[in-house]
């Protein structure tokens, strides 16, 4: 049994003001695993007041000082990513291979990614007597979900040190328990009292009073368009900067070629990892009227061969991460039924054998675009595949969405596959399983606005200052 009681703030571990606490769920098994104290806005403020209180000398650290912290950190990551790992598969349902393998390497990626961009980052541009310097943007809120809760954090938190923010982290509630691990080791790493701080709780007290705060500067989201609206609207106020990463419902185009059958398996396969929670997951897949028979029978096979059971066991597929995720889920596929939509594989229920434990089938669905099914986020194991004409259908299809988040494009062709790409309004489009540490991640439309990774990342926290008649100084002898 975990229990996460303190926040960390100012440097330490502090009791919170007003104590409250509430039991974390392994999803997996459906009993209490853990237990976390529940913040309130009296520790709010205080997380602020520490935060704007380091931001004047934190701000002020040369790029080698923000580079020796990153790289302290990045030591202490490397000791307990197995830690992490077993923190992920419990507080989430990852399983074991998945959360010791792409989540907590997502983190790594993320944080050793910062640390080169840092080393080389313009801060300062001279173009004739003008000098335009980035400077930090001041007292960040970081409000992260609990799908890839390495990953998201990750994105927030380290770009935000390297720019000479400071910054509280208000992780997911359903998944905690990463985040107190990371928290730790951002102490022992030494960075200094105040520049990172973290207070637990409900999205509702804790995101809202974070929102609303006259001294937080700037709020960074990812989470769902209902969320980030409500979060939008009660920074309006205080005119900050909002950055956020919301929902999708992304196009997964598979071109008329010799390799259809395997790249339509491929993409049912890929889909159901992480229970098909993931934000950027390929939930439409677009393949050929004319082959409909044939994709049918390679995303069957492709769904079938994901193994769901226990994350602690070798398997592709643990459960979802709790009870109103499941119900959700199975509501999004009676409703697939009801509207007609042709079921390929899996369906209500649990799979076979698992009687206990947020555990859904891999399920695909044929189905339109117009259906309840093919526009809204499922978030979770549900893949819909929609018939195109040619390649303009499917273009046409890909763009007929209020998102724009991500998008994927497979086929032998690789002229063809880029002007696909090239044509789809949508921020991020991964061709023929490309993946970049250094792309902009962020999306078009109601998928949010702003960008993160990489370079892109940095300019999320930072203000741009013009210096006009700027006199350089005079060179030296």
């Amino acid at each position: 049994m975990r229990e996460y009681l303190k926040f960390y703030i100012d440097g330490q571990w502090v009791d919170p003001i007003e104590p409250k606490t509430t039991n974390i769920i392994n999803p997996a098994t459906e009993e209490v695993s853990g237990t976390i104290s529940l913040g309130s806005v009296a520790d709010v403020e205080k997380a602020v007041a520490a935060a704007r209180k380091a931001f004047s000398s934190w701000s002020k650290t040369s790029r080698e000082e923000r580079l020796k912290v990153l790289l302290a950190i990045q030591a202490e990551y490397e000791r307990r990513q197995q830690e992490l790992g077993e923190a992920i598969t419990e507080e989430m349902g990852a399983p074991s291979a998945l959360g010791n393998g792409f989540h907590v390497g997502l983190g790594s990626g993320h944080l050793a990614t910062a640390i080169e961009v840092l080393k080389t980052f313009e801060f300062e541009t001279l173009r004739g007597a003008t000098l335009t310097v980035k400077e930090p943007i001041g007292v960040c809120a970081l409000i992260t979900p609990w799908n890839w809760p390495m990953n998201q954090i990750a994105v927030k938190v380290f770009p935000a040190l390297a720019t000479g923010c400071t910054m509280i982290l208000k992780p997911p509630q359903l998944a905690p328990y990463s985040a107190q691990i990371l928290a730790e080791i951002i102490h022992a790493a030494g960075v200094p009292a105040g520049v990172f701080n973290m207070v637990q709780g409900s999205g509702s007290v804790i995101g809202t009073a974070l929102s609303t705060h006259p001294e937080v500067d700037m709020i960074s989201f990812t989470g769902s368009e209902s969320v980030g609206v409500e979060i939008a609207k009660n920074a309006a106020p205080g005119v900050k900067r909002v950055c956020q990463e919301l929902g999708g419902k992304s196009a997964h185009i598979v071109l008329d070629d010799a390799n259809l059958a395997q790249n339509v398996a491929a993409a049912a396969g890929g889909m159901m990892v992480n229970s098909g929670q993931t934000c950027s997951a390929g939930s439409r897949l677009l393949v050929p009227l004319s082959r409909m028979d044939e994709a049918i029978a390679a995303a069957r096979q492709g769904a079938e061969g994901v193994t769901v059971g226990d994350p602690k066991s070798n398997v592709a597929m643990g459960p979802v991460v709790s009870k109103g995720q499941y119900n959700d889920i199975q509501r999004y596929i009676e409703l697939g039924l009801s509207e007609g939509a042709k079921l390929v594989v899996g369906g209500p229920g649990r799979p076979d054998g698992l009687d206990k434990g947020y555990y859904v089938k891999p399920t695909v669905f044929v189905t339109t675009n117009d259906t309840t099914i093919g526009r809204e986020e499922i978030f979770g194991p549900v893949l819909v595949m929609i018939g195109y004409d040619d390649i303009d259908h499917a273009v046409e299809i890909a763009n007929d969405s209020p998102f724009g988040l991500a998008g994927y494009v497979v086929g032998a062709d690789a002229a063809q596959c880029n002007a696909v790409a090239r044509q789809l309004r949508t921020g991020w489009v991964s061709i023929n399983g490309g993946f970049d540490f250094n792309a902009a991640f962020g999306g078009y439309k109601k998928s949010g606005n702003g960008r993160e990774w990489g370079e892109f990342g940095f300019h999320e926290y930072l203000e741009t200052k013009s210096l006009l008649g700027y006199a350089p100084a005079p060179a030296a002898g």
